[in-house]
């Protein structure tokens, strides 16, 4: 089997999130083909990794898709760039590895977890994500003020809970008392008292929700430095929560390794980190309890189930960030299902809004907060027509 020709394919700007996929699609001299996503959907990038995947494409053609670690070994070193970690690089070779193993699977006729192992479990345990923005199609990015009111976090608790959920991540810190969206660098150097007890009234709203069985995870986008990460760390601990996300950015591991000696709640990063290279630090310093590997950026399923296998060597968890198209859901399921050490499934806010479900064919959701895992050969998942037909599309051969 030869690699023919790559679509390299650009949806439609989400309506509902805001997002822009970014796909690729390879095509066999077999007829098989293969999809994958370069998951930097969300703020910027979508455009620039369009482009990297079109100008590495070609130096995979007439090569064997079954050869994905040869391939993969090709890209990192030959594209030159991608020995420096860089995210655009990466994106667009997890996007070709993505969809070499999609074809291998399918060739054999076979769920793409079989191919990685076997599952571990039949359904993965599932938390609400992004709380922040509500929790249904009439709450999602409501009216400003809303998202002020720590009431607005109690009650979209509730309806999280109210589909079975266990489990829920919010950012207490994305928005200010009127429910303005705050820079990102609002919370670098202190936090205003006013601020810190703002925070705190969510969080305790949210935890009088929801009662002590249900989980609570902080998420920080990294909004936070090194001494203002463990401000809120120690206030939040209180509430029990179950892990506390990107403390601070990743580019300095002992930076994080500062605040985890600091704080009482586990620290939890990883959509920003890169390839075993850029996950090692952490686990040799020991900062993190959880990682989250963007399995559309960090080096794809064939790097991805590396780094989740060193994480294992250091009794570090792993729960992969979702934040794109169903596509990238229904790889995260799989690989999810095939390592011994997952915790949880992150289910985005957005992957329960009509316009991302229907990007693509199937739409895999949680039920009562567990979602089942693909049974359809390859990674289960193919574009929408109606998606395709609006799609940019450049085919490379």
């Amino acid at each position: 089997m030869k690699i023919t020709s790559i679509e390299v394919i650009a949806l439609e700007r989400d309506p509902g999130c805001g997002s822009r996929p970014v796909l690729c699609r390879v095509n066999t001299d077999e007829g098989i083909c293969g999809l994958g996503e370069a998951a930097v959907a969300i703020g910027t990038g979508a455009p620039a990794v369009f482009e990297q995947i079109k100008d590495i494409s070609p130096m995979i053609l007439g090569m064997d898709p079954e050869y994905h670690e040869v391939i993969w070994e090709k890209l990192f070193r030959q594209s030159f760039w991608a020995l420096g970690n860089g995210a655009i690089m990466l994106a667009a070779i997890s996007a070709l590895d993505i969809a070499l193993w999609d074809i291998k699977a399918k060739a054999a006729n076979l769920p793409l977890y079989k191919l990685l192992g076997g599952k571990h479990r039949d359904k993965l345990r599932c938390y609400a994500s992004q709380l922040q923005f509500g929790w249904d199609i009439a709450s999602f990015n409501p009216v400003q003020g809303l998202r002020g009111d720590p009431a607005f976090y109690k009650e979209t608790a509730q309806k999280a809970l109210a589909q079975g959920y266990d489990a829920i991540k919010a950012n207490f810190m994305r928005f200010d008392k009127n429910g303005a969206v705050l820079p990102y660098t609002a919370s670098i150097g202190n936090f205003s008292r006013d601020m810190m007890h703002l925070i705190e009234k969510r969080i305790e709203a949210t935890r009088e929700a929801v009662g002590p069985d249900v989980d609570i995870i902080i998420e920080n986008h990294a909004m936070t430095d090194a001494a203002t990460a463990v401000q809120l760390g120690k206030m939040a601990a209180q509430y029990d929560i179950m892990f506390y996300e990107e403390g601070s950015h990743p580019l300095n591991p002992q930076v994080m390794k500062s605040i985890a000696d600091k704080i009482d709640i586990p620290l939890a990063s990883g959509e920003r980190t890169y390839t075993r290279w850029g996950f090692l630090p952490f686990f040799q310093n020991q900062s993190l309890s959880i990682i989250q590997p963007d399995i559309g950026n960090c080096g794809g399923i064939t790097e991805c189930k590396k780094i989740c296998d060193m994480a294992h060597v250091y009794d570090v968890g792993v729960q992969t960030h979702v934040c794109s198209s169903p596509i990238s859901v229904a790889i995260a399921l799989h690989l999810e299902a095939a390592i011994p050490n997952f915790v949880i499934h992150e289910h985005h806010v957005c992957n329960t809004l009509p316009s991302t479900i229907a990007e693509a064919v199937y739409d895999y959701q949680p039920v009562n907060g567990y979602i089942a895992i693909p049974e359809i050969p390859g990674i289960g998942q193919e574009i929408a027509e109606g998606a395709l037909k609006t799609a940019r599309v450049v085919v490379i051969k």
